[in-house]
């Protein structure tokens, strides 16, 4: 790595295999240390680099100028805060990262985000670009967008998020990425309401797409052509969009029975839509979040239907619509079921109770914000759920007398949770790790002892600080 003179100041000086550093300035003996990484090959380097972390990365590119250019050449991530004051510098940067696949763009509301013209100039210089983010870049139209679809053809990763072009912008993408897999669109404001507005439709990616996400789109029913006409979808997710669903979902379901996994939050949907998605006898994965008009009716349709479902997780939002009808249809039927979440629904001892005896392969079980579940379904669980790994309880009415029973139930529980539980105090969390070594125990008052602890850290660190700046004040006056 080149030989150089010790200099005077006391720094570094290597050379060929060795660095060299002088014991004192005034001192001419050296220690001359072996620099092995000059016998390494810059592949190798690039591999041991892929093992680090950005900020490790970024450290060890300020080695030297072999490092920065092996990590900088073999860089295949990048984010960067994408204001218009980065745009003089892009073709510097875009020079040392010569092969990014994945890139992300991120603009904060107070700062004005690179153009349509920085997006071409990006996506010329990052053509096999295989994953893009873009977030809050507000000055990116539809026309950067075309640009961006005509220069990276090979991406698989789309996601934006609080930008302004529209649907002509997701169209060019989707008419030119041909391989295009994941599609995550979230707050896009170019899209306007009124006869004239442009669907989006999944062009030359509609055998490829396999997840779609749309989420706070105020005109999310623009994008049904492509929920409809996407031949292989697996994953759909619908999150707080605007309008009626129910139409659409019997629609959807109607061509894609191929369904996997479905996410629903905060819409105007009912059990309609729910008897229709029970036609996805494939489902694996179902999300119900926050919708009021959903009941045990359509939870019953679906759990008698789609027989491969094994991850669950309901939020009734304590409408009390969803209770013991819904978790007997699904203890009775859902004999895969591994995961399954309860937040703001409120069961009997009976619905519990079926639960925890007939889902043999139970191993998450979450159970939140519940009025009605106590000690006595606490301790059911403990008894009949053999299988289940992890436990969170939170909100809920337990005391200490329902949580010793997992001192000797469930022999497979790993970690349990519990928080806002008025009626458990700290001395349970003690009791149980003391009862079972192997168990881990998260409560209330082990976060509060940890937050105690930073606060604590922060206060020392504060007080070397100042007597370390003490101690520096009072040197010159001990030098003199």
């Amino acid at each position: 790595m080149g030989q150089a003179t010790t200099t005077p100041f006391g720094g570094w000086s290597h050379g060929g295999h060795g660095l060299e550093q002088p014991l004192s300035n005034d001192c001419s003996i050296s220690i001359s240390i072996e620099d092995y990484t000059s016998e390494i090959p810059d592949d190798c380097l690039a591999l041991i680099f892929q093992f680090l972390s950005t900020g490790d990365c970024n450290n060890c590119s300020l080695v030297c100028l072999r490092w920065r250019s092996v990590e900088g050449q073999r860089r295949r991530r990048l984010a960067l805060h994408s204001s218009t004051n980065i745009t003089p510098f892009l073709p510097a940067i875009f020079t040392r990262f010569v092969s990014v696949t994945k890139l992300a763009l991120r603009c904060d509301r107070r700062s004005i985000s690179i153009d349509d013209d920085g997006l071409n100039f990006i996506s010329q210089r990052c053509p096999n670009l295989t994953s893009l983010k873009i977030r809050g870049c507000h000055e990116i139209t539809d026309q950067g967008m075309l640009y961006l679809a005509q220069n990276c053809k090979l991406l698989l990763k789309f996601a934006c998020g609080s930008c302004n072009f529209g649907a002509k912008g997701i169209n060019a993408l989707l008419n030119n990425c041909s391989s295009l897999e994941y599609l995550y669109i979230k707050r896009l404001r170019g899209i306007n309401d009124g006869s004239k507005a442009e669907l989006v439709v999944p062009g030359k990616a509609a055998s490829s797409l396999t997840s779609i996400t749309l989420r706070e789109l105020y005109n999310g029913q623009f994008f049904a052509p492509l929920l409809i006409e996407s031949k292989n979808l697996r994953t759909m997710k619908i999150l707080k969009c605007s309008g009626d669903w129910d139409g659409l979902l019997q629609e959807i379901t109607r061509r894609k029975p191929c369904l996997t996994e479905i996410h629903l939050e905060k819409l105007q949907v009912s059990d309609s839509g729910l008897i229709a998605i029970s036609k996805c006898t494939y489902l694996d994965t179902f999300y119900l979040v926050k919708s009021p008009d959903c009941s045990n009716e359509g939870i019953s349709a679906i759990a008698e239907n789609c027989k491969l479902l094994r991850k669950l997780h309901l939020d009734g939002w304590r409408t009390n619509r969803i209770g013991d009808e819904g978790l007997i249809a699904i203890a009775n039927n859902s004999v895969n079921l591994a995961e399954l979440v309860l937040v703001g629904v409120n069961p009997s001892y009976i619905g519990m109770m079926e639960i925890s005896s007939k889902c043999q392969k139970l191993e998450r079980l979450a159970l939140c914000g519940s009025e009605t579940i106590g000690d006595k379904e606490i301790s059911c669980i403990a008894e009949k759920c053999i299988a289940l790994k992890k436990l969170c309880i939170k909100c809920c009415r337990v005391t200490n007398s329902g949580m010793e029973a997992f001192a000797y139930g469930c022999p497979n529980l790993m970690n349990i949770k519990f928080k806002k539980c008025r009626g458990v105090s700290s001395e349970i969390s003690v009791w149980l790790k003391a009862k079972r070594a192997s168990l881990a125990v998260n409560s209330d008052s082990d976060e509060a002892e940890s937050e105690a602890m930073k606060v604590r850290n922060t206060s020392n660190a504060v007080e070397i600080g100042e007597a370390s700046l003490a101690v520096n004040l009072e040197l010159p006056q001990l030098l003199l």
